[in-house]
């Protein structure tokens, strides 16, 4: 016996229910907007274009660094410090997809039990879809939603994945960088990314054993920060130590996350950041839009196999595949 089918909200009923901030209608809108279903897509418009004049205000904060720094332990005891404050606190926790389902598959609201129990926050786990930097492709449209149910910090957590630094930046305010005691060569991948994008950089695990290495590599980064990026505008990122685990540290970070987003107001950058962000959301949905056009296009029919194939296989150059590809739509 086939399970009963879910019943469709109007409009009306996601707009208020997001405002009230109902943890049910705010999954059922954000899920809406995600749905890659043709059908869903004027309702996910008709959605944003009635939520998108309450958002704007929040403080949005993006999380990036290697699996296993603790990213997840560390957004639980930032969010609970947070919620204590009488702050409202919005998780979106983007994790990788599954290739079988296409959803989330590491289930972060089973590392944030504080935040994800707390009426005053709101854990939401998506998948990446397959977006670059481990990033979903919906993510700054859930941070709308987000933000039009009044919560006024978004922390937007990514995969760690080496495109993460930029892509999170895309979407957030400011950039806090979680690394491990000891550094190390896994890291090398991506610290010229952290090195460019993000605004505060913060060595986790600071604890037992692990205390003294992570206070010797915060030296360390903190050298080469000055070095990179001493004479920058707004100067070299803050490198600090702390212990998710612990709850130490986690004030301090706070700290200097919102002492830069408050510098970006005061030089007058975050409104042209936003602006900056939203184009870049623009052009990165009229290229997905493209693409998929292309593949569905009946002048391919039958063609585009071929021309894959032959790029996959050498035999082809990739830019007169393109030109091919463009020119069989009338786009050549």
């Amino acid at each position: 016996m086939s399970a009963p089918r879910r019943r469709e909200h109007s409009l009306q009923e996601l707009v208020e229910g997001v405002r009230r901030r109902d943890p049910a209608l705010l999954g059922r809108a954000i899920s809406l907007l995600e749905s890659r279903a043709e059908a869903d897509r004027e309702r996910g418009a008709a959605l944003l274009a009635q939520l998108l004049p309450l958002a704007g205000d929040a403080i949005r904060v993006g999380v990036t660094g290697v699996p296993g720094v603790g990213k997840s332990t560390f957004i639980d005891a930032l969010g609970a410090r947070l919620v204590a404050e009488g702050r409202r606190v919005a998780v979106l926790a983007v994790d990788p997809s599954s290739e079988v389902t296409g959803g989330s598959i590491l289930g972060d609201k089973t590392r944030m039990e504080r935040l994800a129990a707390h009426p005053d926050a709101y854990v939401r786990p998506s998948p990446t879809g397959g977006a670059l930097g481990g990033v979903a492709a919906r993510t700054p449209e859930a941070i709308a939603v987000c933000e039009a149910a009044g919560f006024d910090v978004i922390l937007v957590e990514t995969v760690g994945v080496g495109q993460s630094e930029t892509a999170v930046a895309d979407m957030t305010d400011v950039v806090l960088a979680l690394m491990l005691p000891g550094g190390g060569d896994e890291l090398q991948g991506i610290k010229r990314g952290l090195m460019e994008r993000a605004d505060v950089i913060a060595v986790n695990k600071a604890d037992g054993p692990a205390a003294e290495r992570a206070t010797l590599t915060a030296r360390d980064y903190r050298a080469a920060m000055h070095l990179v990026r001493g004479g920058a505008p707004g100067g070299a990122p803050p490198v600090l130590t702390c212990s998710a685990q612990a709850g130490t540290g986690i004030a301090e970070v706070w700290a200097a996350l919102v002492a830069r987003r408050e510098q970006l107001v005061a030089e007058g950058l975050l409104v042209p950041r936003r602006a900056a962000q939203r184009l870049r959301v623009m052009w990165g949905m009229v290229e997905r839009g493209v693409r998929a056009a292309l593949e569905a296009h009946p002048a391919l029919a039958g063609r585009l196999p071929g021309l894959l194939a032959e790029v996959e296989a050498g035999s082809l150059p990739p830019r007169v595949a393109a030109r091919r590809l463009l020119e069989a739509v009338g786009l050549g």
